[in-house]
């Protein structure tokens, strides 16, 4: 996959009509944003393409939209934001077709330096299936030039992300990335395809089912691996040892060896939990005061649980950053939801938040947990997109990035 693609920075966009893909999946409550940091994040593409004298219209999906198009799903609240943050009316299409008569209209009344933004994507129900050409063609239809900047969603081949491309492309028109989504092929990709060395992965969450294809991609790329989280139960159990009522997944034990035996191979640093925080029944509800007591792995009780990495683990983890050049982190150590049980988590993000390395965080549970720990504004670059930060460590070619105009 090139990595090296056109950006907002590569055009000329003065008079023209450029179709912006956006992440403006926010959370609501009441028909109120909760969090707006998807909103903060889109505003430097779209301000530049608003000073460069585009027409600039945005479209993003907002929830799940599982029972059909619904005012609560509705980015009308969005656009309210937005014109507030812009210091300009944002005019909304209310239009749950999406790309009916009321955004053509819309968008022939614009002038430069206009915004429109188009109702929630998944309203018009193609999006997402494998028919959304004459969606995808009617949103090209409304545009001069696309910018993808919604990099949560780019890996996925959905109309407003990859679909709209090629009719831009048929009409003799531009295909480019915003910032945002500049910002995480810079990092996340370029840090597994052409890492500063030493580079230190770390993986965590709980199962290892969901990072099959990443720890084995990593462990060609990188050169010391880190497991944490549940996920690392699974490993121990690989090796013979007791893990009481600890996660695991029986399924996966024999790719545990595969895993192991490849990184001997390789001749790369495989560092799995030396001792583990333990409790009796996992905390009801997840953050409820819990009792837990440390155990050496080779010393784990057959009816405790492990919840955590514990204190030494969290010591040779931390070191293990220390030596790194590039650090790349997936995935909480433990159950990071409880402050009882979030001391490894902590001690994972500290040690990278101390380190002169270039510390990138891949979206989703470890992203939340740098955040809420207060440790956000000491990392390189937090990923925005879960989903799509694992794919791109997999090595997988992401649909959004792809689509984009080589250099």
């Amino acid at each position: 996959m090139s990595l090296n693609k056109k950006s907002v920075d590569d055009i000329n966009v003065k008079g023209k009509r450029v179709l912006v893909r956006c992440d403006f999946n926010v959370p609501l409550k009441d028909g109120k944003i909760t969090d707006e940091t998807r909103i903060t994040a889109a505003l430097p593409t779209i301000q530049k393409l608003l000073d460069d004298g585009g027409k600039v219209i945005l479209c993003s999906h907002l929830g799940k939209v599982k029972n059909g198009p619904n005012e609560g799903e509705s980015l009308a609240p969005v656009a309210e934001r937005l014109s507030e943050k812009l210091g300009k009316n944002v005019v909304f299409v209310s239009d749950y077709h999406v790309t009916g008569d009321a955004a053509t209209k819309a968008v022939e009344e614009m002038q430069e330096g206009d915004v429109v933004l188009l109702q929630n994507t998944r309203f018009r129900g193609t999006e997402e299936t494998k028919n959304g050409e004459e969606f995808s063609k009617e949103l090209a239809d409304l545009a001069d030039v696309y910018v993808c900047d919604a990099f949560g969603s780019s890996h996925r081949a959905h109309a407003s992300v990859a679909g709209v491309t090629k009719f831009i492309t048929a009409k003799g028109g531009e295909n480019v990335v915003g910032y945002l989504m500049q910002k995480e092929i810079d990092f996340l990709g370029n840090a597994v395809e052409h890492p500063v060395r030493p580079f230190v992965a770390i993986l965590g969450g709980a199962k290892v089912a969901d990072k099959l294809n990443v720890i084995s991609n990593l462990l060609e790329k990188c050169d010391t691996l880190i497991i944490g989280g549940g996920m690392a139960y699974t490993f121990l159990k690989a090796q013979g040892y007791e893990i009481g009522k600890s996660l695991v997944d029986d399924t996966k034990l024999d790719y545990c060896k595969e895993m192991l035996a490849k990184a001997e191979k390789l001749g790369k640093k495989l560092l799995l939990p030396v001792d583990s925080v333990t409790v009796a029944g996992f905390p009801n509800p997840i953050d409820a005061p819990v009792e837990v007591e440390v155990y050496a792995v080779a010393d784990m009780p057959a009816d405790r649980e492990g919840c955590d990495i514990g204190p030494k683990t969290a010591e040779m983890y931390a070191e293990a950053v220390k030596t790194a050049k590039t650090v790349v982190w997936n995935g909480p150590m433990g159950v990071f939801e409880n402050p009882t049980l979030a001391a490894g988590t902590i001690a994972v993000a500290k040690a990278l938040a101390e380190t002169e390395a270039t510390t990138i965080i891949g979206g989703g549970d470890s992203a939340a947990a740098v955040n809420q720990l207060g440790f956000g504004d000491k990392m390189s670059h937090i990923s925005t997109g879960g989903g799509a930060s694992l794919e791109f460590l997999e090595g997988k070619e992401l649909p959004g990035v792809v689509a984009a105009d080589d250099k």
